[in-house]
This record gives structure tokens, C-alpha cells and sequence, in this order.
């Protein structure tokens, strides 16, 4: 059984002018890998903490899965699910599903609960579950085994064993009947869950050429090619982490997997694999300055493009990437957009520090009045960023409303941020529409204030949010968690605020010293979740003057 359709989302008329245009082709993802195999079969092409996989030996595992697949019933729009930390069985399922018009979820994150998984699954109407013992916040062993037992939806479990192993090593038939390839670049081929910042997690539905906009206008503005080693700090549960590999795949160069342990050296596994394009979010960025630092290096020229991506990234660690001579490539894009936003190779410190980069090639931007959405804005002004091209979702899965109230009158997505595109090309975001904290009819920017609360040395991560208030509405506090031995009073954090030139119409009211501040899978500060614990009275803001 299976709940998603053959039959493309989109308009006949909008698929035949993607293809017309160029920004769509008829290659699967799929397709792409096995011509690699087939020019250079030898190659490098997929890295783990335990072995090196060749183009061939590639496209080989992923047709010898999509052989038992097929054994087991799988039929296109059957869907697979991964829950498994960074493993080469994640890729090989992806690339199973670009083959035969599969649909591949490898949304369930170890931070995401076992009931939170499940439900992804039930959503979705799981057809196959990959299953890593362990996998999630509260797991120990195959708990989630229990609760998806019952879907009627379930058909097979992979059960992996210890990653040292081969991949899907003991999982499949090796007597599955080899089949044709069966795939279609334009039909649904990934399902990826939202983070749910905002209410629940929605179910994003990407062809295999939405994906691959993005891929392709990063690679070709980046110079990437055969000789490009690839590496992303985030996960395949998270939608940069897969848009990574799939730039990877393109440029046909060695992909490495971010699966070592936390506390060995990030930097020393960089070196040690020759990466020389990194991807990761701020968070990220954050602690290779830190490991920089620490080793007294001024200046590291190794990379080719340190990717920063979604998040908000601080300006002062932009800037510290660029001072010690790593090509920073600001990014931006939504798991609806993909990461449609690049910087380019010679940007200039404040183009870094700044701005998001420019647009990719068949994908487009622009701002709108967000009282009016429908009226789009002039070149420079702010308001309510929107785009739309190629590089799209088709729609949430399920959600027909959900899709449609995303989109204005023309088609346009409207992504919640607020920015401004100036005459280059180049976006800078300004806040998040449902973000700001509206006090007594004054709008204070909360990005604004997380980012300068960031500079002071003693402040690891910082959250500003909104305080229920009867007469203005709102009221701002900060909620900030210290670096370790470090610790400010109210007083200097404001005293630190106005140094760096924040008005005293938008300083805090409230502050909220914090141990542990929740991240989200994909590298975001959870202020759902802050926000969540003031209601109900766990957490107390405290008064600042």
C-alpha cells in the first residue's frame, strides 16, 4: 500500500515550462551517480569512518537494496523511512528511491523523540523502516520497533547492524532478481519533515529535479568538479545535509560522512579526508573558529568554501571566517526551497557578513508588502520574502490548504522572512515575520538582539523572545546560555547591548539565564520550546531595568 501518487503534483503546464526552460532535465539522481560509474567506475565516491566506496561499488549496493525492494513488494510511491544516524545505508536508500520512484524519509533525527518518529511513520504510511538500534532522544534499544509494529502500512525492517560492518550488511536477499531502473526525475522521490517551530511538522514532497536546481547552480558558481572532496556537519535528517550530497553528486567528487564522534578534532578529520568544501550551520562554523583559535592558526586557506546555512549566522563569526582567509558562502533556503542561496567565490567581507548571497539559476526571489502580499516590492525596499521556480516543493504531503496558504495570488512562496534584495542581487534577511516581538506597537527584531548579545565573549547562545504583557502586548527577554566558567549579570548584558548600538527601545525587559538552551535537528535555537516552558511556569524570566 502506498499513500503517495504517481501522478505529479504539479501542473502539466508548469512541468513542460521547467523542462522548456532548462531547469528541470531527465536525468534521476540515480542516473547521474551511475554515469559517474560508468566514466570513472573506480573512483571515490562515498567515505565513511570505517571505508571508501567507489562509483561502482555505489551504484552496486544501491541496486542489490533496490533488488530486495522490489523482492518485498515495493512499487512506486512506496515510501522508505530511515531512522539511523549518519550511515552510508541513508544515501544508499535515497539513491534506491531516485532509481524506482521510491519516496525516502530520513527525516526521524536522534534528537527526535521515539514517539515523534512514530508518528512521522503513521503520517506517512511507512512501507519499509531502516532501523539503527538506539535512534532517538529517549530510545535505548528498538522501541520504536513496537510502535510501528502495528501500522497496516508496514512492510518489511531493515535491522543494521554495527556500522564497521558492510552497509545493509545481513539485510538483503542476494537471490532478488536485478531489475531495470524505473525512476522519474519529476515525481515525488523525498519526504522531508519540517522542524516544527511553528505547530506541527509538515511532510515536504521534493522530486529528485527540484533538487537538483540548487545542486547545480552552487556547483557551477563554485567551480566545483571531480576534484572536489565534500563534506556536511549536518545530518542526512536534515534537508542541508542531503542538499549537500546531491551538489556532491553533481560535481562528481568525493563525498565524506560526517560520522565521527563529538569529541574528536573536527579539524583533524577534515585534513586527514582532503575536504576541501564544507557545509554546516552556525553553530558549526562556531566551533571550527574555536578549534582555530585554540591552536593559535591566523590564517587557514585549506578550504575552497566553508557553506553556512540554516540559521541566522551571527556577523561576527562571518566576519572571523573571512578574516582567517576561509571562503565564506553565506547560504539560505527553507526544506521547501532548498538551498536556492549562495555567496559567490571574491564576496567582499560585508557581502559576507551581511547578506545571503545571490539566487541560483531557476529559482526566484522577491519581496512583498506584508500587509499586501500580493503587491511585490521595489529593489531595496524591505518586506516579506517570496519565491518561486524550480527549485520548489511540490506542496505538503497531505495538506492541500497547508500548500496553498503558503502562496500568494501569483504563485509566489512566502517564506515568513523579512529582507531586502539590493541592486546586485544579493539578499539580506532582517527577521522572521512571526518572530517579532511587537512591543506597544513598536516592532523589535529579534535577530537583532541574539546577534549582538553573541558578541560578547562570555555568551554562547542567546534566544530572544516574547514575554506576554496585558498593556503593550509584549515585552522582549533574552534568554542566554554562557560559555563554560563564564557568567554576566543583567546589568553588563544591557551595558554590552547599548556598547554595540542597540536603541534603548528595543533592549530587554526580561532575561532568562539559561543551562541549557534546546537546538532543534537542524541547528535552530527551539524558542517554541522556551517559549513552551515560560507558559506553563517551568521557566521564570527575571525583571531586568
Amino acid at each position: 500500500m502506498s499513500l503517495f501518487s504517481v501522478t505529479l503534483p504539479l501542473s502539466a503546464e508548469t512541468v513542460a515550462d521547467y523542462h522548456r526552460t532548462g531547469a528541470w532535465g531527465d536525468r534521476t539522481i540515480y542516473r547521474i551517480v551511475r554515469d559517474h560509474a560508468d566514466n570513472r567506475p573506480d573512483a571515490a565516491a562515498l567515505t565513511d569512518n570505517y571505508r571508501t566506496l567507489s562509483w561502482r561499488d555505489l551504484v552496486d549496493a544501491v541496486d542489490a537494496f533496490a533488488a530486495d525492494l522490489r523482492m518485498r513488494g515495493a512499487i512506486r510511491g512506496s515510501s522508505i523511512f530511515v531512522g539511523a544516524p549518519n550511515r552510508m545505508e541513508t544515501v544508499i536508500a535515497l539513491l534506491a528511491a531516485s532509481r524506482d520512484g521510491l519516496v525516502c524519509c530520513p527525516s526521524p533525527h536522534r534528537n527526535h523523540t521515539v514517539a515523534e518518529i512514530a508518528d512521522m511513520c503513521d503520517r506517512a504510511a511507512c512501507n519499509f523502516y531502516i532501523h539503527h538500534p538506539g535512534h532517538g532522544s529517549d530510545a535505548e534499544a528498538d522501541e520504536i520497533l513496537g510502535l510501528i509494529s502495528g501500522l497496516a502500512s508496514l512492510e518489511h525492517v531493515y535491522r543494521l547492524r554495527p556500522q564497521h560492518e558492510a552497509p545493509f550488511a545481513g539485510c538483503l536477499d542476494e537471490t532478488a532478481p536485478a531489475v531495470e531502473p524505473a525512476g522519474d526525475p519529476d515525481l515525488v522521490t523525498y519526504l522531508a519533515f519540517t522542524s516544527g517551530s511553528t505547530g506541527k511538522p509538515k511532510g515536504v514532497m521534493q522530486s529528485d529535479n527540484s533538487q537538483l536546481v540548487a545542486a547545480r547552480g552552487i556547483t557551477a558558481a563554485w567551480g566545483f568538479g571531480e576534484h572536489t572532496v565534500t563534506c556536511s556537519l549536518s545530518p542526512f535528517s536534515h534537508n542541508l545535509g542531503c542538499g549537500t550530497l546531491w551538489t556532491s553528486f553533481v560535481c562528481g567528487g568525493e563525498f565524506v560522512i560526517h560520522d565521527w564522534p563529538r569529541t574528536e578534532s573536527t579539524l583533524d578529520r577534515l585534513e586527514a579526508a582532503n575536504v576541501d568544501y564544507l557545509v554546516g550551520v552556525p553553530t558549526h562554523a562556531m566551533d571550527l573558529l574555536e578549534e582555530l583559535n585554540s591552536r593559535g592558526i591566523e590564517k587557514y586557506e585549506r578550504l575552497a568554501s566553508f557553506r553556512v546555512s540554516a540559521a541566522a549566522c551571527p556577523e561576527h563569526v562571518a566576519g572571523g571566517l573571512y578574516d582567517i582567509g576561509i571562503p565564506v558562502q553565506k547560504g539560505y533556503g527553507m526544506t521547501e526551497t532548498n538551498g536556492h542561496q549562495h555567496g559567490l567565490p571574491g564576496d567582499t567581507r560585508p557581502q559576507v557578513t551581511g547578506t545571503s548571497g545571490v539566487c541560483c539559476p531557476d529559482y526566484e526571489l522577491g519581496v512583498f508588502d506584508p500587509d499586501d502580499p500580493d503587491r511585490r516590492l521595489a529593489t531595496g525596499e524591505s518586506g516579506l520574502v517570496g519565491g518561486k521556480g524550480g527549485s520548489l516543493m511540490l506542496g505538503y504531503f497531505n495538506d492541500a490548504p497547508a500548500t496553498e496558504a503558503c502562496l500568494n495570488a501569483d504563485g509566489w512562496f512566502l517564506t515568513g522572512d523579512l529582507g531586502r534584495i539590493d541592486e546586485d542581487g544579493y539578499l539580506t534577511l532582517t527577521g522572521r515575520r512571526k518572530e517579532l516581538i511587537v512591543r506597544g506597537g513598536h516592532n523589535i527584531n529579534p535577530n537583532l538582539l541574539e546577534d549582538l548579545a553573541l558578541r560578547h565573549p562570555a555568551i554562547d547562545l542567546a534566544a530572544a523572545i516574547p514575554v506576554p504583557d496585558e498593556r503593550l502586548g509584549e515585552r522582549a527577554c533574552l534568554a542566554v546560555m554562557f560559555e563554560r566558567g563564564q557568567r554576566l549579570s543583567a546589568a553588563e548584558i544591557l551595558r554590552h547591548l547599548a556598547d554595540e548600538g542597540l536603541s534603548r527601545y528595543d533592549m530587554p525587559e526580561f532575561w532568562l539565564p539559561y543551562d541549557d538552551i534546546p537546538v532543534m535537528p537542524n541547528g535552530k535555537l527551539d524558542k517554541q520550546e522556551i517559549i513552551r516552558r515560560v507558559g506553563d511556569g517551568s521557566l521564570k524570566p527575571e525583571p531586568v531595568s
